[in-house]
């Protein structure tokens, strides 16, 4: 059997590529001592088969994908642990493994054993990071994380060479896999943190010591791990108080929480945002079937990017191009490269349907900027609400509110699925939204049978949810229906577009 990544919710975090280091190297970031090299001389002043005498560019943690000559990294997880795998690793070619002192075996080959591999991990990520030239960027917040980071690596690519965190790569395994995908050729780095509870930002900011920090806003998110919103302001504001005195910070300031961070970083604050207050503002915004288009100190801006949530990430890519040295020009090329991360507000058709697959996540934030969205949609706007997790105590009462706020929106139709449908509901019922068009569905093959029925030609479905509802399955079974030929033929397009709005 192979191992398939640390836990649920780090999938994906498998290997990564970095510059040229020694066995050696990795021993002295990580404390750890070499066992089962053998070598290929008997003397001792003849070169064998050493650490010393090993290099390598590439980790893995996953032994189906590893190959010849590439180190295997055992990581604990909270499904699967990787010492199980290191045997599968040594078969695949595997130069040797970092492992766990405690459950190491001679059966293992060459290795190097270590207290603990994820502290390991860390540690050699941050020796690694020393080494690096490239600028670092890191990007947190409660919503808009990625988004911001994939608008802020298309922007500078337009006159750098850089990377970015690969997929959602944004915790303590994802962030020194991240760091060790950073090459000698890059001029900068997008890295993403996340985090579920205090002190997880500061550590990982510790191991990737950015010298710029993003903040994309605050909302109520895994209040389970937090507790409270005030809490989650102290975890996302442990970024900037690892900004140095010579880095800087952008920060959406339209969000007085977010403001108030200010005060935590001991470098340069830079405030974007729509209000006036801030030193990067926001004007002419239109949202229309071309895209996002807005004005910022004289200068026309266009984001392929349907939604005025957007502003807020491009407002903060353009004040870092304007920071390193970019023109108004080459910034405007690289926001109009941007192409929407997929399950975050794509826009796609299916068939003869619109289709909004916002399924990667949800919070009340990102609920209410997907409400703003749709409602700006002609055609049959349908809604399609999942559940939204881990929300602590207060659970009821923000789907509630969720639910007045679609009624209020405009959106014409509402599917409510999940735990919380009923909450959902009745929260839109209540705000004054017809009965005839509101459904509540706890059982998803209810929910298709509902859309089914629903379904116009002209439709245009929203699909948003927490990523345990696993709300991908309606954008799945949409194509199913048009595959099935159930509702057209290949040539048929869809008709819909956003209502023109100009703020």
């Amino acid at each position: 059997m192979d191992w398939v990544g640390p836990s649920s919710t780090n999938a994906g975090l498998n290997e990564t590529d970095m510059d040229t280091v020694s066995l050696d190297q990795v021993m002295a970031a990580t404390g750890g001592r070499p066992k089962g090299f053998s070598r290929t001389s008997t003397t001792a002043d003849q070169p064998g088969f050493r650490p010393g005498d090993i290099s390598i560019n590439h980790i893995g943690m996953d032994s189906r994908t590893l190959a010849a000559n590439q180190l295997f990294w055992a990581i604990r997880g909270e499904r699967h642990d990787g010492h199980h795998f290191v045997l599968n690793a040594k078969q695949r070619g595997a130069v040797a493994s970092v492992v766990q002192r405690t459950v190491a075996d001679e059966s293992f080959g060459p290795r190097i054993e270590v207290e603990d591999t994820l502290t390991a991990l860390g540690d050699f990520a941050r020796w690694y990071r020393e080494q690096l030239d490239a600028l670092i960027i890191g990007v947190t917040g409660s919503f808009g994380k990625t988004t911001t980071r994939s608008m802020i690596h298309a922007t500078l690519s337009a006159g750098f060479h850089g990377c970015q965190s690969p997929q959602n790569y944004n915790n303590h395994i994802g962030v020194p896999l991240s760091l060790l995908g950073v090459g000698s050729n890059h001029d900068f780095a997008v890295l993403e943190f996340g985090a579920s509870a205090l002190g997880e930002i500061s550590e990982l900011a510790h191991i990737a010591a950015p010298e710029i920090g993003v903040v994309t806003g605050i909302g109520s998110a895994h209040l389970e791990g937090f507790g409270n919103e005030d809490n989650i302001v102290l975890a996302k504001g442990e970024l900037l108080e690892a900004i140095p005195e010579s880095g800087f910070a952008v920060l959406a300031g339209d969000d007085s929480r977010v403001l108030k961070m200010a005060k935590r970083c001991r470098g340069r604050v830079i405030t974007v945002g729509e209000q006036a207050h801030n030193q990067l503002v926001a004007t002419n915004i239109t949202c229309s079937s071309a895209g996002l288009d807005f004005d910022c100190e004289g200068y026309g801006y266009h984001v392929n990017a349907y939604g005025r949530h957007f502003v807020t990430s491009a407002l903060i890519a353009i004040a870092i191009g304007r920071e390193i040295g970019m023109s108004a020009v080459d910034i405007d090329c690289g926001l109009r490269s941007f192409q929407p991360v997929p399950g975050r507000c794509e826009v796609r058709t299916i068939g003869r349907w619109t289709v909004i697959d916002d399924t990667y996540n949800a919070n009340p934030s990102s609920m209410t900027a997907a409400c703003e969205m749709l409602s700006c949609w002609q055609g049959d706007t349908i809604l399609i609400s999942g559940d939204m997790l881990e929300l602590g105590a207060n659970d009821i009462d923000f789907h509630r509110t969720h639910g007045a706020a679609i009624a209020k929106s405009g959106i014409q139709r509402l599917i409510a699925f999940g735990s919380y449908a009923d909450v959902v509901a009745n929260g839109a019922l209540a705000a004054g939204m017809s009965p005839h068009h509101i459904a509540e569905c706890v059982d998803f093959g209810v929910l298709t049978t509902v859309l089914d029925c629903w379904l116009q030609p002209d439709s245009v479905v929203m699909v948003k949810g927490s990523r345990g509802m696993r709300m991908e399955r309606v954008i799945e079974w949409l194509i199913q229906q048009t595959q099935l030929g159930s509702y057209l033929s290949e040539n048929t397009v869809a008709t819909a577009t956003p209502t023109s709005a100009v703020v």
